[in-house]
């Protein structure tokens, strides 16, 4: 798959300049400049492209590639590390807009896309690239799920805690241990198991799948 195939989902321009410099205190003085943050993520990307391993860049030889000075990549990230934290998060697309008419539908989609962001892994060498960059070092990796990966479970947590106060999921089991149940299959076949294939209707299925325990049970018939 191409660079532009493989973002076309997980990347969008505006979404690399909006978020860079996250690990950095806000400065004082002029005003960031979008497009100084989007070339120089870019210039990242473009240099693991081209087969540079992660390891071997230096924040000079980025400025040079972005065609900025090394002072204007330093005030935005403290260090390389700092930097390929934005660069695995402007790779990342936002979860999709919900209905929140229909637990199920709600859910499929947000477990749809965890298997499409699954298959953009696998097919993008940049991506994977990156990612295994990013959880080489601990405390990238947790910051990352403290933002990225939060939001999307707060995302699913919101659909269930919506579907217990109407009725449509039983309310005598923890909402998190539910939301586990939904997501893990996914997350298992796209993370821990990457031979096994990700289907179309794999959303679907395992939706429906726990749907069918975490209804709530018919009350008996009073005697």
């Amino acid at each position: 798959m191409s660079r532009a195939a493989g973002e076309s989902e997980a990347a969008a321009a505006g979404a690399r300049a909006g978020r860079p410099g996250q690990a950095d205190p806000a400065r004082r003085g002029r005003p960031r400049s979008a497009a100084a943050d989007s070339a120089i993520i870019e210039a990242v990307l473009r240099l693991i492209e081209e087969g540079a391993a992660i390891g071997e860049l230096s924040m000079e030889r980025i400025a040079r590639e972005a065609g900025v000075g090394k002072a204007t990549v330093y005030r935005r990230w403290s260090g390389k590390n700092a930097l390929m934290l934005d660069v695995m998060r402007s790779l990342d697309a936002p979860p999709p807009p919900l209905n929140g008419e229909s637990v199920r539908d709600d859910l499929i989609l947000l477990l749809e896309f965890l298997r499409r962001r699954g298959l953009a892994k696998r097919n993008s060498a940049l991506l994977r690239t990156v990612v295994s960059h990013v959880q080489g070092h601990p405390e990238l990796w947790a910051e990352y799920h403290e933002t990225v990966v939060r939001a999307r479970n707060e995302a699913v947590l919101k659909v269930l805690r919506r579907g217990m106060a109407n009725g449509e999921i039983r309310t005598d089991h923890d909402a998190e241990a539910l939301a586990d149940l939904f997501v893990g299959p996914m997350l298992a076949r796209a993370i821990l198991h990457e031979w096994k294939e990700l289907p179309e209707g794999l959303a679907e299925d395992i939706v429906d799948m726990v749907l069918e325990g975490v209804r709530p049970r018919p009350q008996p018939a009073a005697g």
